[in-house]
């Protein structure tokens, strides 16, 4: 621990530059002799004093190049294709430099001496710096299995200080901490118990190599998402596996401790801080009304329960068709609000005389309808399943809602209504012309909120990546090129709770979801947060557009307009005109299709939505 960086880095550049004197000298001889078939004595005399006569000069042309292309600076444990572009340069201008001086110097040799001169100076300066990567990397395996994990803790405030003495205390742990990082200039080159702060996050990847490090700490609670995104964009090259601390609170309850430490997650990775709502435009709608949650139980549908419960309203009912799901929040709920005047429900949207008899028995004031078949290939091989449950189910509840005088029912909806290409999507247009339609003939309000992919959602990218991982690969992608907006849970249902207390009715309102994410992008990130390289431990394989998969997902059609709302994150998109006696006549037979089972539905649903064009895929990207 008393060696510091710049000594070690110091040791290994001379170590480099002897290396490759011997090589430069090596590989001049090593030319002749393959060009005189291997035996040395058949060496002409004149093409020997040649080379040795101009070595000196050989070997300081080699290391000027050399320098300039900063092969003595690179880190040679990250090297990679940049590094392996300036050997070849370096080797082949070392090459050109050095004929040109033998030239100009009069010194004769074969033709054939500056190809095989290149060649073997090149795989030389090649072998000593990629074989440095394989040698650390057993030498790191050892010293995990002598001293455990050796780690690297980023920030060296408070909560590194209570990690610190948690780990140096304990008799079961088997971390070392080897260093800690701070950009804030009066911490670095002094110490926390013991542990050099090393320098800022610029000396992240040094202080890796030089340490050994298995695994980093982000112990920076209090500071914004997008600063913890640039330091995790610097750590994930470093084949380290990543655990950050996840807040404030745990410093102020004085609970900060190793378990405290998660893995790091994609939404880390977004780069800006948590969207915020304005809470007291939810909590004005929401308390002391009757609030109804179709779908309750799902990852959206629970999320909204959670935060409704949150702001007190006088009843909260949810409704759910798996009774696993509607136990789960239900427990959750009755633990954290007890005072809570909760009612859970098993039924089904599909079932006309079951959800009026709910409505009939709670009269909601508020409903937010969630419940929805939304995995797109599994809607695309059963297209019947997907207009039952999602046209039909938000008929029969919107059905129900205007019957009963509810005040207000917000459909959630999804980018994937506009220009459909796959059943799901087709599905749940139809169900936003079903809540603008009936807005127009009953006192209840009707909206839709439309948005994108949510993280750590049922059916989301994530959790398949993260359990393909664990088992050793390889990742599957379905596309290169292919794109998604993503929002987490909680912020996707804050938005929806707020556009709730903007709705007039007949709207749909539209979540800014930031800016795009490819999916490459994404699961080489998880890759690398996990601890692993890509393509070497873990492998990315292209499996194809799955159907009705698009490359890219819109949240406006052409057709609509763009309102802005006091929160600049949603927009109202205008309604579309509707020939509503020939919707419902065709809304109708699309009913009994699917009632009947037909093979085929989707000329039905296209003489319904225009814009649905099954099969297509999208723009290129």
């Amino acid at each position: 621990m008393k060696k510091t960086i710049n000594t070690a880095l110091l040791y290994r550049r001379i170590f480099l530059i002897i290396y490759d004197v011997f090589a430069v000298t090596l590989a001049s001889v090593l030319a002749l002799w393959i060009r005189y078939e291997f035996v040395y004595a058949n060496i002409e005399e004149n093409f020997l004093t040649s080379v040795y006569s101009f070595l000196p000069c050989t070997v300081g042309i080699m290391l000027v190049v050399y320098a300039l292309l900063k092969l003595y600076n690179s880190l040679w444990a990250f090297a990679g294709a940049s590094e392996m572009q300036n050997i070849v340069i370096a080797g082949g201008l070392t090459t050109l430099l050095n004929g040109v001086g033998l030239w100009l110097a009069g010194k004769s040799v074969p033709k054939s001496f500056h190809f095989m001169f290149a060649f073997l100076l090149i795989a030389f300066t090649f072998t000593s710096r990629f074989s440095y990567r394989f040698f650390r990397g057993l030498k790191r395996k050892r010293s995990k299995q002598a001293q455990g994990i050796n780690v690297m803790i980023v920030g060296a405030g408070e909560a590194a200080n209570m990690i610190i003495r948690e780990i140096l205390g304990s008799k079961y742990t088997h971390m070392q901490i080897r260093c800690l990082i701070d950009d804030d200039t009066n911490k670095q080159g002094r110490y926390i118990q013991g542990i050099k702060v090393v320098g800022g996050r610029e000396k992240i990847k040094e202080a890796v190599d030089t340490y050994d490090i298995d695994e980093i700490f982000i112990a920076m609670p209090s500071v914004p998402r997008s600063v913890i995104s640039g330091i995790i964009d610097i750590c994930k090259d470093t084949a380290c596996k990543l655990r950050i601390l996840p807040g404030m609170y745990q410093i102020v309850n004085g609970e900060v401790n190793v378990s405290q430490l998660r893995d790091v997650d994609v939404e880390d990775l977004l780069g800006r801080d948590p969207i915020e709502v304005d809470l007291g435009s939810i909590l004005g709608y929401v308390q002391n009304r009757r609030i109804l949650v179709t779908g309750g139980g799902g990852s959206i549908g629970s999320e909204l329960c959670r935060q409704i419960a949150a702001h007190s309203p006088s009843q909260l009912i949810v409704v759910d068709i798996y009774e696993n799901n509607a136990y789960d929040i239900q427990q959750e709920l009755k633990q954290k609000y007890p005072a809570l005047d909760l009612v859970v429900l098993i039924a089904s949207v599909r079932n006309t005389a079951r959800m009026n008899s709910i409505f009939e028995k709670y009269r909601p004031e508020i409903v937010y309808h969630a419940a929805a078949h939304k995995h797109v290939p599994l809607m695309e091989s059963s297209p019947n399943e997907a207009v039952k449950n999602n046209v039909m189910g938000t008929w029969k509840t919107a059905q129900a809602a205007a019957a009963t005088g509810v005040k207000k029912f917000v459909l959630i909806s999804t980018d994937k209504a506009v220009n459909p290409t796959n059943i799901m999507g087709a599905s749940k247009r139809i169900c936003e012309m079903i809540i603008q339609t009936f807005n127009k003939h009953y006192e209840t309000e009707f909206v839709a909120v439309r948005f994108g992919n949510v993280l750590g959602s049922n059916g989301s990218v994530i959790p398949l990546f993260r359990r393909q991982i664990e088992a050793g690969g390889p990742v599957t992608v379905t596309h290169p090129d292919i794109i998604r907006y993503f929002m987490t849970i909680p912020e996707a249902v804050s938005l929806v709770l707020q556009a709730g207390a903007y709705a007039k009715g007949g709207e749909i309102f539209v979540l800014d979801m930031g800016e795009p994410v490819r999916i490459l992008d994404l699961a080489k990130n998880l890759i690398r947060l996990s601890g692993y390289k890509v393509d070497e431990d873990i492998k990315i394989e292209f499996t194809g557009l799955r159907p009705g998969e698009k490359l890219y997902e819109e949240l406006l059609m052409d057709e609509e307009g763009l309102q802005d709302t006091a929160n600049s994150l949603i927009h109202i998109g205008r309604p579309i005109e509707i020939d509503e006696e020939k919707f419902f006549v065709q809304l109708k037979k699309l009913e009994d299709a699917s009632r009947n089972e037909e093979e085929d539905i989707r000329g039905l649903i296209r003489d319904i939505v225009p814009t649905y064009c099954a099969g297509a895929n999208g723009r290129s990207v």
